[in-house]
């Protein structure tokens, strides 16, 4: 049994093919043209277009996008606000969309309230909003004060 090493390694008949010349003449069965026709886009040097392209039609990566319903039609926007700037309102008062207004927490009330659980809050409030996060409900309720949705 011969050992085997780096000089006695050789390829398995068949696995390497001989290299094609093109563009050599007829007798090279490649000749001018080099197997990529007479004419056209598809036989010019640099050949290959890049992928994706259309022929210049708008392709396909750049319509999905704005076909409808990839981005929400009726979003749901909200006023927001955190529950650690309700801390400085008075003790037992009523919070909604007005209040917060004459106060100056809120400057533009375009949207339905939305309370967010950011911050400390130890003031028993009633609170009415359109939406309260979970934190938020839950540190109203701690404090002593209530949740009401409107």
């Amino acid at each position: 049994m011969t050992t085997l090493n780096l000089q006695s390694l050789k390829s398995q008949t068949g696995a390497r093919r001989r290299k094609l010349r093109k563009g050599r003449g007829i007798a090279a069965g490649q000749g001018a043209s080099c197997g990529f026709g007479m004419r056209g886009q598809k036989s010019r040097s640099g050949r290959p277009t890049r992928p994706g392209f259309e022929g210049g039609q708008m392709p396909l990566y750049r319509r999905v996008p704005k076909l409808k319903h990839f981005t929400l039609i009726n979003p749901k926007n909200y006023t927001v606000i955190n529950v650690g700037r309700l801390a400085d309102l008075k003790a037992g008062s009523t919070v909604n969309i007005d209040t917060l207004v004459k106060e100056g927490l809120v400057t533009s009330p375009k949207h339905p309230l939305k309370v967010l659980g950011n911050g400390e809050l130890s003031v028993k409030l009633t609170v009415q909003a359109a939406a309260f996060t979970a934190s938020a409900r839950a540190k109203i309720e701690a404090a002593g004060g209530s949740v009401e949705e409107i």
